[in-house]
């Protein structure tokens, strides 16, 4: 797919992984939609880029109805939505307090991660469903953000590992489902990046994770990760795939 003058949504661009994947979506000619709950981040952000600030909660259909109504007619057709909203809540199933892990804190894992994740997939996708085709009958692409946590989660991510097995197992359906009208379906599922989230570990339990990285020895950068999304929205042949990007880490027990 050619970027240059398409039009790509991306949720939670605010900070992270998804405002390093605005830039990079930006600097290969797209017009991006920075969809954040926070305009403090999002906005400038959006204004960085070129782009357009819609302030959206991933949870809520109406506000994401919006989000993608404004995608839809602010300059080329959508045909890029990336999910990279998401929050990553830390608890054992029972702590060792010996009390059990909070069903609020659970929920709103799965409300933003896995919810938030499918509200965007969904209401992006019959927007480009509305477009005309490319050429070999693509009409768009969604890239959906998963983690290594969904296949080797530590103790402690119950919730968040539940969450993101949750994203990558919907995406071979997913992609079934979507390809009669010529949308792709992935996911990314990111190890150790350098981002605020794996900042915010205490440093006595990020540098034995580090250590787990076989090669390159060192975290991820977001920039790596937005080259990893462009790539998925221009191969065209990739399509239902869950894509590790993590040094080859395996996250040990604890």
């Amino acid at each position: 797919m050619e970027l240059q003058g398409v039009t790509a949504l991306v949720s939670g661009a605010g900070g992270g992984l998804g405002a390093a994947t605005a830039r990079e979506l930006a600097k290969a000619g797209a017009h991006v939609v920075v969809a954040d709950l926070d305009a403090g981040t999002g906005g400038p952000v959006a204004d960085e880029v070129g782009g357009t600030f819609v302030e959206t909660d991933v949870t809520d259909a109406g506000s994401v109805e919006r989000a993608v109504e404004v995608a839809a007619g602010v300059a080329g057709p959508l045909r890029v939505a990336v999910s990279c909203a998401g929050v990553a809540p830390a608890a054992r199933t029972v702590g060792l307090d010996g009390r059990p892990h909070d069903l609020g804190t659970f929920e709103r894992a799965l409300a933003v991660n896995v919810v938030g994740t499918f509200n965007v997939m969904r209401l992006a996708a019959a927007a480009m469903a509305a477009t005309e085709p490319l050429e070999d009958g693509e009409r768009g692409v969604v890239v959906n953000t998963s983690s290594a946590a969904a296949e080797d989660g530590q103790a402690g991510q119950v919730a968040y590992a539940a969450s993101k097995g949750a994203v990558a197992a919907l995406t071979l359906p997913a992609a079934r489902d979507l390809a009669s009208i010529g949308v792709r379906v992935c996911a990314l599922s990111p190890g150790l990046f350098d981002t605020s989230l794996f900042a915010a570990i205490p440093p006595e339990f990020r540098r034995p994770l580090v250590r787990q990285i076989v090669f390159p020895p060192r975290l991820g950068t977001p920039g790596e990760f937005a080259r990893a999304v462009r790539a998925v929205c221009e191969l065209g042949y990739l399509n239902a795939a869950v894509v590790r990007l993590d040094g080859g880490l395996r996250l040990p027990n604890t």
